[in-house]
């Protein structure tokens, strides 16, 4: 009976180790994620400001063909 309760009680602890290391693991990739979010925000809003500062040159561009 003892080696019974060794033997659950080993994999109880196991078990809580198991846990406590795919909390931690998973609230570095939630850390993770937010960080490649923030980057991706970042890389939207500069070809955002790309497209826009493009399109401005192409209205010039035609602009100045026109007067031609």
């Amino acid at each position: 009976m003892a080696s019974s309760l060794d033997v659950l009680s080993a994999e109880i602890d196991r078990l809580i180790d198991l846990c406590r290391n795919l909390a931690d693991e998973n609230a570095a990739l939630r850390r993770e994620r937010e960080d490649w979010q923030g980057e991706r925000k970042r890389l939207v809003e500069r070809n955002d400001l790309a497209r826009d500062r493009i399109e401005t040159m192409i209205v010039r561009l035609k602009a100045l063909e026109d007067e031609r």
